[in-house]
Parts: structure tokens; C-alpha cells; sequence
């Protein structure tokens, strides 16, 4: 079997001298999607900066196509090729969506989908119809969207998208399902921090639960969906 995209082991991190972080190891193989679930608080997020090199005190192993990235820092990540969607939807407020995407933009790489201003419009229909508009003045979902979008520009080989359904009205919901599988029939993996079971089960290959901060659960969706005591006990269904 070839190696996975991204493999993370025993990864551990800290806010100050707070352990958040205990041990998470997960991979992610070439054009997969895997569901990273767990309550708020789990250490989903963190796991996600970790990886991401944003957080400063972090221990274990990271590697990227190949190569490992645990000591690098976050630009330098970025670079390699492997893209954030963070939670909090950072758009610039005071540029258009066609300036937004221009800020993300990044040259073609060997093994990635390569994605145009054009090609992203198709995906998000939603933007097609705003592109001189401020990213202050959209709803939360379209700046969800916009995000997404973004960060495709960089034409990341994988890209972890923190809670895409949190926040946003259902049809937003659908539709950024429908976004992750486009990603993954472009041969994009992904990696998605979600609490929506519903959600993980349209999209996502494998799961990865997480309870403070430790990896409870690492297989299948159907797996997953078999195991109702796990469920019930870390994520609430």
C-alpha cells in the first residue's frame, strides 16, 4: 500500500502549561476524507493548528507527502502544499470576493487538482453572483464559502477544513457537502474537524474520534455507525 498524504503520530501539544493534546495519531491517504469528530473540546481544532504548525509547544511526528514537517514552521507547511480552513472564517472584510481569492492564489503543483477563479465559481454558484463584493458584507455562509474557496486557490494536495457546517443554514450545509466530494473526485484529500455526524456520513471515508485529546475511535464511517455505546459516549447520538 502506498504511504498516506499525512501521517501523524503520537502528537502531542500545549496552551501554555495546559496539555491538550495526548498522543493523536491519524493518517490521511491520497484523495481520502477523513472525519475528525468528538464534542467541543475534544482537541479538534488543536489538532488541526498542530499539525498546521501554529501551535509553538507541540511533540510527535508530522509528515506530509513524504517528508516530515513537525519542526517546520506554518508558511513553510503552507508551501509544501497543505491548506487550512480555520473555523472562524478569516476573510478579508474590506476586499471583494474576486480580491479574496486573488490573496489566496498559489502556481500549480505536481499532484494537486489545479483550481481556477472559473472552475471555483462552478463549485460555489453562491460567489459566481457576487464577485465585487465586500467580504464584509456577505452572510456567514458565504463567507464559509469563500474561505473554502480561497484556500483551493492555493492549490493545497490536502486541505483540513475546521467545522464547515457549524453556524450555517442547512442548504449552506448541503452544499458544502457536496463541495467536499467535488474535492475528493478532484483527487484532493481532506481532513474535516465536524460534530454533524449526518454531515461526516455524506462525505467522509474514515473517522477519527477524539475525547480529550485522545484518540478514542480510529475506522470506518459504518464502523463507527455499529458502534452505538461510542457514540453515544463522545459524540452524543
Amino acid at each position: 500500500m502506498a504511504a498516506p498524504l499525512l501521517e501523524v503520530g503520537e502528537l502531542r501539544a500545549w496552551y501554555g502549561r495546559a496539555q491538550v493534546l495526548h498522543g493523536v495519531s491519524l493518517s490521511v491517504g491520497e484523495g481520502e476524507v477523513v472525519a475528525l469528530m468528538g464534542r467541543n473540546g475534544a482537541g479538534k481544532s488543536t489538532t488541526m493548528k498542530a499539525i498546521a504548525g501554529l501551535i509553538p509547544r507541540r511533540s510527535g511526528t508530522v509528515r506530509f507527502d513524504g517528508r516530515d514537517v513537525s519542526a517546520l514552521a506554518s508558511h513553510r507547511i503552507a508551501r509544501l502544499g497543505l491548506g487550512w480552513v480555520p473555523e472562524d472564517r478569516r476573510v478579508f472584510t474590506e476586499l471583494t470576493v474576486l480580491e479574496n481569492l486573488e490573496v489566496g492564489r498559489q502556481p500549480p503543483r505536481p499532484g494537486a487538482p489545479a483550481w481556477t477563479v472559473e472552475a471555483l465559481f462552478r463549485l460555489f454558484p453562491n460567489l459566481a453572483a457576487m464577485p465585487d463584493r465586500a467580504g464584509g458584507r456577505m452572510s456567514g455562509g458565504e463567507q464559509q464559502m469563500l474561505t473554502v474557496a480561497r484556500t483551493l486557490m492555493g492549490n493545497p494536495r490536502l486541505v483540513m477544513l475546521d467545522e464547515p457546517s457549524e453556524g450555517v443554514a442547512p442548504v449552506i450545509v448541503e452544499q458544502m457537502a457536496r463541495t467536499v466530494g467535488e474535492m475528493k473526485r478532484q483527487g484532493l484529500s481532506v481532513l474535516l474537524s465536524e460534530q454533524n455526524l449526518h454531515f461526516a456520513r455524506q462525505v467522509a471515508d474514515r473517522a477519527v474520534v477524539l475525547e480529550k485529546g485522545e484518540v478514542r475511535f480510529s475506522g470506518t464511517m459504518a464502523a463507527l455507525d455499529a458502534d452505538e455505546p461510542l457514540r453515544r459516549a463522545c459524540l452524543g447520538v
